[in-house]
């Protein structure tokens, strides 16, 4: 099984996937971000991230997307712009007939670390151990995005 993990970001939009093995263990195939310029018109910004990963979508042909939940607290404007993008990616998602799954920070945070306050640096240290990585996946947004797959993974196991 094949899961496309999404971090998602207007301007930068993390992606990772990852193969499960038929002894359930999660290999990384590939991962990386969709950057789109600050000073272009949203909408732009918009299709580019819709493009861009229907093309990942397409190459990789994923069976899965795991997408995170936004969780934002003090910056509206920021949530306003994020969400969009998410909208774009369920789309995508959805236009590709793949299963869709949402998970929150705590939820990935819990499936990796098994603690929901854990810290980033230890999301993506779990993240190069599950994986067997020499190095922590970058940049960060990428990292973000294999632990949401990793979290279906797991998820996955249980059910």
């Amino acid at each position: 099984m094949r899961i496309l993990g999404i971090d998602p970001g207007t301007g930068i939009l993390g992606f990772g996937i990852i193969e499960i093995d038929t002894k359930n263990k999660a290999h990384l195939v590939d991962a990386g971000v969709i950057r789109t310029p600050v000073k272009e018109d949203d909408a732009v910004r918009l299709l580019t991230i819709y493009e861009e990963l229907t093309d990942i979508i397409m190459q990789s042909k994923p069976d899965i997307m795991a997408v995170e939940k936004l969780f934002f607290v003090t910056n509206v404007t920021t949530a306003m712009t994020v969400a969009q993008a998410r909208g774009v990616v369920l789309l995508a998602g959805m236009q590709n007939e793949l299963t869709i799954a949402e998970y929150t920070p705590l939820q990935i945070k819990q499936a990796l670390t098994g603690y929901g306050r854990a810290e980033k640096k230890q999301i993506q240290e779990m993240v190069r151990v599950i994986l067997t990585l020499k190095e922590v996946p970058k940049p960060d947004d990428a990292a973000d995005a294999l632990a949401a797959a990793i979290t279906h993974s797991m998820t996955m196991k249980v059910a």
